[in-house]
């Protein structure tokens, strides 16, 4: 087999690990444009969330030849269960947040998203519903945000032009990079999941209010502080049962206290 050959194969092998999640798409034309431009790049992993008059035949003709993504595209009911098993998630947005995330350009998005593929991470890349973006609650999810550098006076990007540009920095840096390199140093034990930190939420959000850190009628912006914190450290699956075996033995010793 010629070497060009075996470095397509894995390129492919690696890009799966990678998935472009769509949330609320309100034009069935975008998703199959998204599929389509995906294919041109090697991704092949399309999660739909809540998509609006889909399946459609808009969708099928706009796919142009990517209808093996389209038809395999997994639908699911809530951005959650898009990432459940994503260890890794970015938000693809234009607009700043009041809390926010670290931001990155694309290319130095992609080269990220393709380290973390390559060492056997899920990594989600997220893009919200045309008219509104990504919300602060999906942010709430993500690790970075991705913006992509316009015009300031003009920033608007059709949603299927913004997937475009995101898998094509995707694919060249993959492409581009050498088969070979080292990507496993430092990284022993896998991150920890989308559910994963979602549990661990969870079961802090109940501990602070164990405690009485945390007024359940008046929590602020605590939760979401405490998400972004987390998601920054992006701890690996041995990191996260510390965390969580922490959170138990506090609620032990609270249940001890309460019944002397």
């Amino acid at each position: 087999m010629a070497a060009m050959d075996v470095l397509h194969k894995s390129v492919s092998k690696s890009l799966s690990a990678i998935r472009v999640v769509l949330v609320e798409t309100s034009h069935p034309g975008n998703i199959g444009s998204a599929a389509r431009a995906m294919k041109t790049m090697g991704l092949t992993q399309l999660y739909l969330v809540n998509p609006r008059g889909y399946p459609s035949a808009e969708a099928t003709a706009l796919a142009s030849g990517a209808d093996d993504v389209l038809s395999a595209a997994r639908v699911c009911d809530s951005l959650e269960d898009a990432l459940e098993d994503c260890s890794v998630c970015y938000g693809v947005s234009a607009r700043q947040r009041r809390l926010p995330l670290p931001q990155l350009v694309p290319r130095v998005a992609a080269e990220k998203m393709v380290a973390e593929s390559r060492r056997g991470e899920h990594v989600a890349v997220i893009f919200g519903p045309e008219r509104v973006g990504l919300s602060n609650s999906a942010l709430d999810l993500c690790h970075s945000l991705v913006t992509i550098p316009a015009n300031p006076d003009y920033t608007s990007l059709n949603l299927s032009m913004a997937v475009q540009i995101i898998v094509y920095e995707i694919y060249q840096y993959q492409y581009g990079k050498s088969m070979s390199d080292s990507t496993t140093e430092g990284c022993p034990t896998s991150l920890a999941t989308a559910r994963d930190m979602d549990l661990f939420y969870k079961h802090l959000e109940e501990v602070l209010v164990q405690t009485d850190f945390l007024d359940p009628a008046s929590p602020k912006f605590l939760l979401r502080r405490c998400k972004r914190m987390f998601n920054r450290m992006r701890p690996d699956q041995n990191e996260m049962n510390i965390l969580r075996g922490f959170l138990t033995a506090i609620q032990k010793t609270i249940d001890i206290r309460n019944h002397v």
